[in-house]
């Protein structure tokens, strides 16, 4: 199912379906939901067992639905993208494989997107009918521009790593994904999710400057200059 894992600073989050490319179900999501409501470290890693990262929903679940099951089911899937994206520290998606349909709307709630080489990402939905309502029509826009997401929501195109670089689905490009996320659980876990914090504030300007002023002074309250080397 969902393998949680604690090594030092991270929680390492992996997907553990590797024979159906970690497709999830209805128990995944629940999984995923779970350890997130309990992990308390400052950055999450969430990976994929195997030859990808996530196929996304489970063909088997979605085809089972009826309307009003599939409306739940979408709810379901956009909760745990909201856990992600309001998680208190710092979630990263390392995208080893394919990323399909609701794997990549998993990935667009995390905070950073790393892709190895052989990363490739889709939202395949239209070519099945159908389209991805695990908070994609939303934030997948909200990431790449409108105009860009429309045309990856139509087409159902499978972009390259480096494609999905230049269009900003992925942060970086990197051999191996785990060693960045060791570098960010080295920064300090109150800037981190300070940062986050401000940076996904989606208030009025005046409100998120008073806001920023304000977290500033928090970190400078709790600020030793003993440790700052200059």
């Amino acid at each position: 199912m969902i393998e949680s894992a604690v090594d030092g600073d991270v929680r390492v989050l992996t997907i553990e379906r590797p024979a159906r490319q970690n497709a999830l179900t209805r128990d995944h999501l629940d999984s995923i939901q779970e350890a997130l409501d309990t992990a308390a470290e400052p950055v999450v890693y969430l990976r994929g067992s195997g030859q990808a990262f996530c196929a996304g929903a489970d063909l088997g679940t979605v085809t089972s639905l009826d309307r009003e099951a599939a409306i739940e089911f979408a709810k379901h899937g956009q909760a745990v993208a909201n856990t992600i994206e309001e998680y208190d520290g710092v979630v990263v998606a390392g995208i080893d494989g394919p990323a399909r349909g609701g794997g990549v709307e998993l990935a667009l709630a995390c905070d950073i997107r790393l892709g190895t080489p052989d990363a490739t990402l889709a939202e395949t939905g239209v070519t099945l009918g159908l389209f991805g309502a695990w908070g994609g029509t939303v934030r997948l826009p909200r990431i790449v521009g409108q105009g860009r997401a429309l045309e990856l929501a139509l087409s159902g195109r499978v972009l390259s790593a480096q494609e999905a670089r230049t269009m900003g689905l992925l942060s970086r490009i990197v051999e191996k994904p785990r060693s960045v996320v060791t570098e960010l659980a080295e920064n300090d876990p109150v800037a981190l999710w300070l940062i986050k914090e401000r940076i996904r504030d989606r208030s009025a300007p005046d409100r998120q400057e008073k806001r920023e002023a304000e977290s500033f002074g928090e970190l400078i309250d709790r600020l030793d200059a003993s440790d700052i080397d200059f």
